[in-house]
């Protein structure tokens, strides 16, 4: 039948005197929305777990990570423990260092002052050795150029001072009185010739100063007017000086034995090219 307004009406009031009849139309009315409702609680207590399970597994991860963070930190702290000790050796190996540097720059120093010692040694007895040797040719020039010599005489440069003077300048007269050794006679192969001047340079080792010294000074007393052949004499010779007195034609006495004395005889004017050894 037609369900109207005045039916309605009665249905209401049905409603109001029966309040059980409205919990059953209630629960009639609201079957759907109670199922969807509970549907959506469900949903939303499994999405709640699910999110939970994440949010626990999360959490766990966190817990993983600081427990990596610390166990990193602990490691950082002994790195930096470790490079602090590295530090602190690295400056006490540069202190050593700087102690080795500075003793061994007092060593060096030392070996330096040490060297200049030896050398002002080695300078000196070389120096008195010379003046030996020049002490030991004096006396034994005529064990030396008698043999070559007749009239033989050591004479002292500077009792030819006036002559010297009169030719030379003050500096080559101060050269030439110089001379280690100054020796003169007639040769005995020709006794008629004029008498010869042997300026001789005495050195413990020969060496090409001194060869160039005999020369130098041979050739002033040369000029001043004497018949002069220069000479070198020692224990040994190097090298530079036998190759420099072979060259230039200067005698050589060398541990007692002569040589280049017909050479040096004819290059400087002394013993004619013509005249045998």
């Amino acid at each position: 039948m037609a369900f109207d307004v005045e039916n309605y009406k009665e249905f209401i009031r049905f409603l109001a005197e029966h309040p059980e009849w409205r919990s059953e139309l209630r629960q009639l009315l609201l079957m759907d929305e109670l199922v969807e409702l509970r549907e959506a609680i469900r949903g939303l207590t499994e999405a709640q777990a699910r999110t939970e399970e994440r949010v626990g597994r999360l959490e766990e991860a966190v817990a993983r990570l600081a427990e990596a963070q610390a166990r990193t930190e602990e490691r950082v702290g002994r790195v930096e423990e470790q490079l602090a000790a590295l530090a602190e050796a690295q400056r006490r190996t540069e202190e050593r260092v700087e102690a080795l540097a500075e003793a061994q720059r007092q060593a060096a120093e030392q070996i330096r002052d040490l060297a200049e010692t030896v050398k002002g040694l080695t300078d000196t007895v070389s120096g008195l050795k010379g003046r030996v040797l020049e002490f030991s040719f004096g006396n034994k020039a005529g064990a030396y150029f008698g043999p070559l010599l007749q009239k033989l005489r050591i004479v002292a440069p500077y009792t030819l001072a006036d002559a010297l003077q009169a030719r030379l300048s003050r500096e080559e007269f101060k050269d030439v009185l110089l001379l280690d050794l100054l020796v003169c006679g007639q040769l005995r192969e020709h006794p008629e010739a004029p008498e010869i001047w042997l300026a001789i340079e005495v050195s413990a080792v020969v060496d090409r100063v001194d060869v160039e010294r005999a020369r130098r000074r041979a050739a002033l007393l040369n000029r001043a007017g004497y018949r002069a052949i220069p000479v070198v004499a020692g224990e040994r010779a190097t090298r530079g000086a036998e190759d420099e007195a072979r060259a230039h034609k200067v005698i050589m006495v060398e541990d007692g034995h002569l040589s280049l004395w017909d050479e040096a005889l004819r290059a400087w004017g002394v013993k004619p090219e013509s005249t045998p050894n």
